[in-house]
């Protein structure tokens, strides 16, 4: 479905999942970006336009979000149901476990490597991960950025994620996934935190409602408070303008 200037994949869960899985057991050549933009992508997009293009390069755009899926709807362009980075990462580390995948991850505080790889061999046991933990001032386009680079492609994994929240984890993928060997390169921001046990995600009854965002803003309002409260009501225009797009179009 045509949403907001992007490409988004209707389908459900479960179908992502399989889309996913196949793409990785076939694909050849270079690794395929997958992103799972919300509203605040939306918003970050729409005030940020020199960023679209990185959205573009992306093989595999899934709406992560409510909020998407109910303006899609409303807009005439029905996406099945949300599909979020949080629980595609889950998903994919129980089939890189069933599959004998190699995982590479890029994200994490400095230092926290040792522990992290430590979580996911308990949490999926049998997982092949290396986790690359960057430094505070990591540029996506600098030298650390191409170093971790170079590591991952000598790793050759199946599945990169790149948990560094946007922009910097979709700069990072769109400059390097076509230097990849194969697989997959997933924009993934906080997941492995909730992979983890890191951090804790809403119950599933606050998820069904579309209220996940409330439940985050609550939990860190010092960080969130501003992305919620100021910056993403905008998404309520970027629908408007939408829908008058859509109008004229017809």
């Amino acid at each position: 479905m045509r949403l907001f200037g992007l490409d988004i994949i209707a389908a459900s869960f479960s179908e992502a999942v399989a889309i996913l899985t196949d793409a990785v057991a076939s694909r050849r050549g270079p690794a395929g970006i997958v992103s799972t933009p919300n509203v605040d992508h939306v918003v970050r997009l729409d005030k940020q336009p020199d960023l679209q293009p990185i959205y573009r390069q992306a093989a595999y755009l899934f709406a992560d979000g409510m909020p998407i899926v109910w303006a899609s709807r409303l807009l005439g362009r029905p996406l099945p149901e949300r599909v979020t980075g949080s629980d595609l990462f889950v998903a994919l580390c129980r089939q890189a476990v069933a599959h004998g995948w190699k995982i590479a991850i890029l994200g994490g505080m400095p230092g926290d490597g040792p522990m992290l790889e430590s979580r996911f061999a308990a949490t999926y046991p049998g997982i092949d991960v290396t986790v690359m933990t960057p430094s505070m001032r990591f540029d996506p386009l600098g030298d650390e950025g191409r170093e971790a680079a170079d590591r991952i492609r000598a790793l050759a994994p199946d599945l990169v994620f790149v948990c560094l929240g946007m922009p910097k984890q979709e700069t990072w993928a769109g400059r390097y996934a076509a230097t990849l060997p194969h697989g997959l390169v997933l924009c993934v921001g906080a997941a492995m935190e909730f992979a983890v046990g890191l951090q804790r995600r809403a119950p599933r009854l606050v998820q069904r409602m579309g209220m996940e965002w409330l439940w985050r803003l609550l939990s860190n309002p010092g960080r969130l408070w501003r992305r919620y409260l100021k910056e993403d009501p905008r998404f309520f225009a970027i629908c408007w303008r939408e829908y008058r797009s859509g109008v004229r179009d017809r």
